[in-house]
């Protein structure tokens, strides 16, 4: 009877149980603490369950009533009204975890408040019992007492609660990475993939290591069936764009982007020059061309009516062609001004220099020695001769805009840190698939396999052990004396160097990546390994633990994250597991060059690249991959440098065989030997290395720096030069003949006297090219055309002594019939007395009747004018820029290391937003004018940036800009543990790190803000910012600013911030021409927020803020190298034009036509460039001021020769010039240039290949076009009259009588070879005579 009645009492009492259980208003499902739960392992946090309890909802007094309302005010009701279903201990420890993510949700306060909301319902409802349903618990044993604890539940909320809430904090920033906060807050999925369902599910998920029990959400559609008495949660949900409270504010346009104002979209790139829908460029070109052949066309019908006119009328008797009176004495009177001065400077030029060779030949010893002395004065300050390296030195100009931030952010951040990186494929290897417990099915390419990471770790561990001997330091060096380790830099370990690679994700050890476990979800159970965890962290890299039953943290071995798209590369859609690259990447320090740790970091990179090869040549290696070093550019550029001097010397010894071969006069076989150029030759070949190594020396005197172009071009260019003149004189010489009396010294002075004005021309035209050209403000060019202007200078000095005086010799050995290299050796055959012409000056009569034939000088300006046309089209259309791939060698690996950067790295070069001295950061109005958070300014510093990342086709930009002013508002707001204060023992108010767990640290640095926006006081912005700057990120604060921000704020000495940085990213940059338009689009937006910073109250004017990014200083050049170039070329065509006419006696129209031929040898060049392929850039404008004066000696001997000439019509003297200086111009310079030229095709170096052969060839060649075919026609249809002060001296000569422009010299110095005729069109005897 007893035992009946206890069955039945249990039974009632079950009963009563259950009825208490069901759901209704104010009833609980647990209240209070049970312990932790027994069923988490290696949870990141206290696992605290609650005890079932389904009991009424608890009324709320005193320290329990205001605990809740400062952690759930949504519950609260007001005094005496306030009912809860949460103890106090649960009151703090919910508080505990919310802090966490607060931490990062901050920003936004909606959102925080929204995320809290649930929790807080869950936790502390009065109505739990209709939202909760226990789905498993246990009995624990707690304080001496055994309860039955929670650990699982089902919490019902409805979808447009959970989709508010999830909208509301789906784009809120975590500014340290640029990512976003809940890609860290719902696991294996991150941002992409997250949905309200899965960032739940991630809350409610143990195996995170946050949660302290299993909460299953379900996310119940309005209308959907539940059970009975279940009312899935459906509070006021807040959107990010509303306000949290009375004095709240709505979250900001980075965070929210129902918050961002209307901003019109960016201006896009302005549209190509079209005309009807075609090239507007091409239709100018067109029409001129046309307009230029109409009038062409025009002037030669008119001209040829009013010459059968003429001719018809007899109005040209006694005439020629070009209008001159040839019957009549020509009155001196109507001798114009420009003929006199013309006939004056050549008579005082011709005499000068026939004195002054006469003088030379006459001692060549004495000559040869004293030149010999003062090239070796020179030569002397070669020995503190710097060689500059430094890409940076040679193409950024100290005072240049790029250069000058470079050395303001060097100066405060230390120079951007070294890079050195492997990117290794495994090519072949078949993909496969993996059945995840937790991820479902899973595709993996055949890289991502544990072999090859095990690999990627042995040899990750071989580099990070490379160790040396350093004598400067008297001790062994290894990886932590030099690497760049963020959050330990003072004394770093080897673990806390930076090193970024996929073996990071285990911690970079074997054991972990070997781990292996069993686990069950929803009843199944299997093993789960290394690749769960992989998946995991690519998806979520900034967990401190992954939701596997391995419990493996994400985080690399120093601390910091691994992002994915650092360590593996060449997938799609952010579909990692399928990457076809790994990358590893080892940061180092970057010093000064001057430092002794630069030494110590180049020898490192020096090993490492050592090692890398010696693996790469291992034949069990299992990759093919590419690798660099921070060193490796400049090393590989100066390898193929110094490979390519044999081809350079090849070339100089072809031009040396061409010159001793083609200077000789070869009359017969005997005399070969005899009159063989050899010495001459060589000789011709030392003045112009002796020129050079002056011009070299001279500038080591007065401390210019040379560089490697300078060794490859100048003495290239000067030999070309130099070559022309030894051709002219030489060939001269052999035609003229000995006059009767005459000395061989004489001779010599008197056939200088008569080409030495025509070689000052262009020596001089080209010095002053080059020295004009030094107004560069590229260093390279500069100092090229320093040295290119004194050596050609130089050159041209050292012929009118050195050369002239070596001559002097040869032609006293070879008039006594010696051979040339056995000087005591003679032969009995005679040299011929008459003068040889040479077999080339016979081709080159033939040649000018046929081009200067009048059905051909039509069609040749014709053809001319449409390759100037089409050139001009070609110009507008040159790309601008320099890779630099074409800076290496075709054999050298870094090639292959850029093959696979552009196609598997995955993010752009990191940018840097520097803001300089003068801005206060300290006050409200200079944190919002910064900041990027709740209350800030939306078109703020940060902000600005954020819209520019919306656009990154036309800004380049892609990943926004952290921020330590954000973080540090963050990490001050007192709703998170991050700022706390001691409040007792030796560290008595000062600040306490959020991992210390100490009752002494229960302070807030800042008390919570009245108006809901946190902003420290100045006082408090400077205590507590280097507390920042120095706390390290952890679970517990993740907005610590050491490694982060520790070196992007700069203070003096007072603490005032004198230079800080905001780093964002570029998009994936692949040439010159994106590189600087990059560059383009980032100063713009830095433009644009410098003006908007400036209007904030106590900002300095000079204030500014500047991108800078590493390779800025490269291309920056490119913004104005279009106009610079314009402005160098102009400046080197002036002294073209100046020098012709003031040589040639103010001679206008010779000089506009020598400028004009000239400056279409320059276009056609830069046309020939856009149809071959060749970039526009500073190596290309050095070819260019090469061309003009290249240029020079093609066009200005063939013009001087035509306005000397007096035959009787144009197109005569113009043959006459053609054959006697165009033959010389053939052999001198086109032949001189063309074989040196072929033979640097076989250079190694693409640069010089592309720049030097391409280049100089089609300079050369379109030089020989434009000068031996298009100006012979030119000046036969538009040159110069003949000289009519030249006219009347011949007349006067003739008739015995040099009463008129006496002048001794210049009757010696030029030879009258063409007279007038008399009346009867014959010459007379006097005349005869003379000639």
């Amino acid at each position: 009877m007893k035992s009946t009645f206890t069955v039945v009492f249990l039974s009632l009492v079950a009963c009563w149980a259950v009825s208490e259980a069901q759901p209704e208003p104010g009833f609980c499902k647990f209240y209070e603490e049970c312990g932790p739960n027994p069923s988490v392992n290696n949870s990141l946090i206290a696992s605290i369950i609650p005890c079932v309890d389904n009991n009424k909802a608890r009324r709320l007094q005193g320290r329990h009533y205001l605990s809740l309302r400062r952690v759930c005010p949504m519950l609260d009701k007001g005094i005496g009204k306030t009912y809860a279903c949460c103890s106090l201990n649960q009151l703090q420890s919910l508080e505990n975890s919310l802090a966490l993510s607060k931490a990062v949700l901050l920003r936004c306060p909606s959102c925080a408040k929204n995320f809290a909301h649930l929790h807080c319902i869950n936790t502390c409802s009065p109505d739990q019992s209709q939202s909760v349903n226990i789905t498993h618990t246990i009995n624990v044993t707690f304080e001496n007492q055994t309860k039955e604890a929670v650990v699982a539940y089902e919490a019902y909320v409805s979808t447009k609660f959970a989709e508010g809430a999830f909208n509301s904090c789906r784009n809120v920033r975590f500014p340290a990475t640029g990512g976003f906060a809940i890609g860290t807050m719902c696991g294996r999925y991150g941002y992409k993939l997250c949905t309200p369902q899965r960032w739940y599910d991630f809350q409610g998920d143990t195996s995170n290591g946050l949660a302290p029990l299993d909460i299953d959400f379900r996310l119940i559609p309005e209308g959907a069936p539940v059970s009975p008495g279940i009312i899935p949660y459906a509070g006021q949900v807040l959107g990010c764009n509303e306000s949290s409270g009375i004095m709240g504010k709505p979250c900001s346009c980075q965070d929210c982007v129902e918050s961002c104002p209307i901003i019109p979209p960016p201006l896009p790139p302005g549209k190509p020059f079209m005309i009807g829908g075609v090239d507007g460029v091409l239709v100018v070109c067109l029409i001129s061309f046309s307009v230029v052949c109409l009038i062409f066309l025009g002037y030669l019908l008119l001209w040829g009516i009013l010459q059968v006119r003429s001719h018809d009328a007899g109005k040209d008797k006694g005439k020629d062609k070009n209008g001159n009176n040839v019957c009549q004495v020509i009155d001196p009177k109507k001798v114009s001004f420009s003929d006199k001065a013309s006939l004056a400077m050549q008579a005082f030029l011709g005499s000068l220099f026939e004195r002054w060779g006469t003088l030379i030949a006459s001692h060549p010893l004495k000559v040869l020695l004293i030149s010999l002395l003062v090239v070796l004065v020179f030569a002397m300050g070669m020995i503190n001769m710097e060689l500059t390296t430094d890409p940076v030195e040679l193409w950024s100009a100290p005072n240049s805009r790029a250069r000058k931030e470079k050395d303001f952010h060097d100066k405060y951040f230390d120079p951007f840190m070294r890079t050195n990186q492997l990117i290794l494929t495994a090519p072949g290897r078949p993909g496969y698939s993996y059945d995840s417990l937790l991820f479902n099915k899973h595709n993996f390419s055949g890289i991502i396999s544990k072999d090859l990471i095990i690999q990627v770790l042995e040899l990750q561990s071989r580099i990070q052990a490379i160790e040396f001997w350093s004598d400067e330091l008297n001790r062994t060096i290894s990886l932590k004396d030099i690497c760049y380790a963020p959050l330990n830099p003072n004394n770093p370990k080897l673990t806390d160097c930076a090193v970024n690679s996929l073996p990071q994700y285990f911690q970079n050890s074997l054991h972990n990546l070997n781990a292996k476990v069993n686990m069950t979800k929803l009843g199944v159970t299997q093993e789960v390994d290394w690749r769960d965890h992989l998946i995991y962290c690519l998806n979520s890299p900034l967990s401190f633990k992954d939701f596997t039953d391995l419990d493996l943290s994400c985080m690399a071995d120093y601390g910091g994250p691994v992002f994915p798209f650092l360590a593996v590369g060449g997938y799609e859609n952010e579909d990692y597991t399928n990457a076809e690259a790994f990358i590893v990447t080892f940061s180092l320090n970057n010093y000064p060059r001057g430092n002794t740790k630069f030494t110590l970091v180049e020898r490192w990179e020096q090993m490492f690249l050592d090692l890398v090869r010696e693996y790469q040549m291992d034949p069990t290696t299992n990759f093919t991959f590419a690798y660099m070093a921070e060193r490796s550019l400049e090393d590989e550029i100066n390898r193929t440098t110094t490979e390519d001097i044999p081809i350079f010397m090849i070339s100089y010894a072809v031009i040396f065989l061409y010159i001793a071969v083609a200077l000789g006069e070869y009359s017969s076989f005997k005399r070969i030997l005899v009159d063989s150029k050899f010495l001459v030759g060589l000789g011709g070949i030392l003045v112009v290395g002796c020129s050079v190594v002056a011009s070299m020396g001279f500038y080591a005197w007065v401390g210019i720096p040379s560089s490697l172009i300078i060794l490859q071009v100048v003495p290239f260019l000067v030999l070309a030069v130099g070559a022309d003149n030894i051709f002219i004189f030489v060939l001269e010489y052999q035609r003229d003949e000995r006059r009767p009396g005459e000395r061989r010294e004489e001779q010599i002075g008197r056939v200088l006297g008569n080409v030495a004005p025509s070689m000052l021309l262009c020596s001089m035209s080209e010095s002053i090219c080059f020295f004009l050209g030094a107004l560069s403000t590229m260093p390279a060019v500069k100092s090229f055309a320093l040295y290119a202007a004194l050596a050609v200078l130089m050159d041209f000095l050292l012929q009118m002594t050195a050369f002239v005086a070596l001559f002097s010799l040869d032609a006293r050995r070879q008039d006594a019939n010696r051979y040339e290299l056995a000087c005591c050796v003679t032969v009995p055959t005679p040299r011929p007395s008459a003068a040889s012409q040479g077999y080339l000056m016979r081709y080159m009569k033939r040649y000018v009747s046929v081009l200067l034939h009048p059905l051909t000088r039509p069609i040749v300006m014709l053809l001319f004018l449409f390759m100037f046309c089409a050139s001009i089209f070609l110009m507008f259309h040159v790309k601008v820029g320099l890779d630099q791939e074409l800076a290496l060698p075709k054999d050298s690996y870094m090639l292959q290391y850029f093959k696979y950067l552009f196609k598997y790295f995955e993010v752009g070069v990191p940018t840097y937003f520097v803001t300089t001295q003068g801005f206060n950061f300290t006050t409200k109005q200079g944190m919002n004018a910064v900041c990027s958070s709740v209350g800030c300014d939306p078109f703020s510093l940060t902000q600005k940036i954020q819209y520019a990342t919306e656009q990154p086709e036309l800004s380049y930009l892609e990943i926004p800009a952290s921020s330590w002013v954000d973080d540090f508002i963050d990490w001050l707001n007192p709703a998170t543990k991050c700022c706390r204060i001691y409040t007792e023992g030796p560290n008595l108010g000062k600040f306490c790190p959020a991992n210390e767990l100490v009752a002494a640290c229960k302070k807030r640095c800042m008390l919570p803000p009245a108006f809901g926006v946190v902003r420290p006081s100045v006082q408090q912005f400077n205590k507590f910012l280097p507390d920042f700057l120095g706390n390290r990120p952890d679970l517990q604060c993740p907005k610590g600013g050491l490694g982060a921000y520790d070196t992007s704020v700069a203070r003096d000495q007072d603490g005032t911030i004198i230079a800080s940085r905001f780093m964002a990213y570029h998009k994936p940059l692949t040439n010159s021409q994106e590189f600087t338009e990059a560059l383009r689009r980032s100063r713009e937006l830095a433009a644009n927020i410098t003006l908007s910073m400036r209007q904030v109250p106590g900002t300095a004017p000079d204030f500014e803020v500047f991108p800078y990014t590493v390779t800025n200083v490269f291309y920056e050049q490119y913004l104005t190298i279009v106009s610079e170039g314009l402005f160098n070329v102009s400046l080197c065509l002036l002294p073209t034009f100046v020098v012709c006419c003031i040589l040639l006696g103010l001679d206008m129209q010779s000089g506009l036509l020598n400028l004009l031929t000239i400056i279409m040898i320059t276009v056609d060049t830069v046309g020939v460039m856009t149809l071959w392929g060749i970039n526009y850039n500073a190596v290309s404008l050095i070819n260019l001021v090469t061309a003009v004066g290249i240029s020079v000696e093609f066009v200005s001997h063939l013009t001087r020769s035509f306005a000397l000439s007096t035959l009787s019509t144009r197109v005569e003297r113009a043959k006459e010039a053609t054959t006697d200086m165009g033959s010389a111009v053939f052999a001198g310079v086109a032949m001189t240039n063309l074989p040196g030229i072929v033979v640097l095709a076989f250079a190694k170096a693409q640069l010089i290949q592309i720049f030097f052969f391409r280049l100089n060839l089609a300079i050369t060649l379109l030089g020989m076009l434009h000068g031996l075919i298009f100006l012979p026609v030119l000046l036969s249809f538009f040159g110069p009259d003949v000289n009519k002060a030249l006219l009347l001296k011949q007349q006067k000569e003739a008739q015995g009588d040099t009463a008129v422009y006496e002048n001794g010299g210049f009757e010696k110095g030029e030879r009258i070879t063409h007279l007038p005729l008399s009346e009867s069109g014959e010459q007379s005897q006097t005349e005869r005579i003379l000639l």
